[in-house]
This record gives structure tokens, sequence and C-alpha cells, in this order.
């Protein structure tokens, strides 16, 4: 299979595109299909967080679970959506810990391109979803595929952010070291959760306090 993804990326991974799991993530993608069920986001964009933040750009790694399966909201970039799109509870709620920790003003859509096109790293655990269906193609085997990602980052790279927001990002912890990268964890941002340690975990500025210490130019974070 002929996988639309930067070039460095495929470097990086090119193994795991023909791995036994691999061809059966594409299998069942072209069997829904087949089916009639709509995907999200649309096949130009699964790899949208590889194609906007190339291995040598990765500043920042942010953990998602799965893509948003609302009509026009999964563009491939964890928490992002397109603009036009109302942002979720979620994001709006990293909009707010964005303006207590370092006080930028809430933006006016939740389009995260400009973060990825700075080096961070918006990946999603699933990369597509089923509509509707939350977690619907969360055992397929995409997971096999990002823990890998996590580990040639972990790796190949040093000095980089890992924010694990949330139970299931932070069972990934094991795949990073830690002598070469900074883990910063906090609760989900979820509405359900934000209150219980997301709001005030500061991560934004212990990002970029981090990325300066190590002569590595911080992330913009306004959009």
């Amino acid at each position: 299979m002929d996988v639309k993804i930067d070039a460095s990326w495929k470097e990086l991974l090119k193994q795991e595109f023909a791995k036994p799991y691999f061809l059966q993530i594409v299998t069942f993608l072209r069997t829904e299909r087949m089916a009639n069920k709509t995907i999200y986001p649309p096949g130009s964009l699964i790899f949208n967080a590889f194609n906007s933040t190339p291995v040598e750009k990765v500043k920042v790694v942010l953990l998602g679970q799965d893509p948003y399966h609302g009509p026009g909201q999964a563009q491939g970039l964890c928490f992002s959506v397109p603009e036009g799109v109302t942002p979720p509870p979620s994001l709006m709620n990293m909009f707010k810990e964005l303006q207590t920790d370092i006080g930028l003003p809430h933006p006016n859509h939740g389009n995260l391109t400009h973060w990825a096109q700075q080096g961070v790293f918006l990946l999603n655990a699933s990369l597509t979803v089923r509509a509707a269906e939350p977690m619907s193609h969360a055992k397929i085997g995409w997971s096999s595929f990002t823990d890998t990602v996590i580990k040639k980052i972990s790796d190949t790279r040093n000095n980089v952010v890992f924010l694990l927001w949330g139970k299931f990002a932070q069972e990934k912890q094991s795949l990073i070291d830690e002598t070469r990268h900074l883990v910063l964890k906090a609760a989900h941002p979820s509405p359900l959760s934000a209150y219980n340690g997301f709001f005030g975990c500061q991560h934004f500025s212990k990002t970029n306090e981090y990325l300066v210490k190590n002569g590595i130019d911080p992330i913009d974070w306004k959009l």
C-alpha cells in the first residue's frame, strides 16, 4: 500500500507499513467503505499530523485518543477542528488553561495547524473512527502503529516534551525514555475531569521553559 505520508515518517516507519497488522488496518478500512460506512477523518487527512510535523521538527507530542466522530470535525490533528467548526468542550478547556497559564485570549477558532507547523505533533492513538461511534476503530490495529510512533520518537529524538493528559494517554508513558525527554502528566481537559488537575497544570508554560532550557525555540501557542 502506498501510504501518503511525509518522507521523513515514511523512512522512519517503513517496516511498519509492511507488517500484517498494518495490512489488516488497510483491509478493514476498505471493507468499511465498501459497506458505505462513513469514516473520519477523510482519507487525505488520516496522516495529517505526520504531514504537518516532519520527524525532525517534532518538539512536543500531544496525545489524543481517537478522532472526533461528528461531521466536519476531524482533521487528523488531535483536539483540533477546522475553522468554522465550533471547538468541542475539551478544546475550549485547553484554551481556558492557555489563558490562565500564559495570558492568551481565547481564539475565535479551534484549528491547531499553527501548533503542528511549529513542531507540536498532534497524534491520536487511533487515526480513524466510524461516524457517530467513538472508539469504533480502537481495536483494529492503530494502537500498535501509534505506540511504535511514540517509541520511535523517543528513541531517535532528544528533548521532546510529551503531554499525557488523562489515564489513556498516561498509559503510554512506558514507551518514553525519560532520561532524554520531559513527560508532563495531567487530567484530561474533558469537562468530566478538567477540574481534577488539568486546570492549573501550566503545561504550556512548562513546555516552553524546557524547550528554551535545551536551546530549542519555544512554541508560539497563539492561534
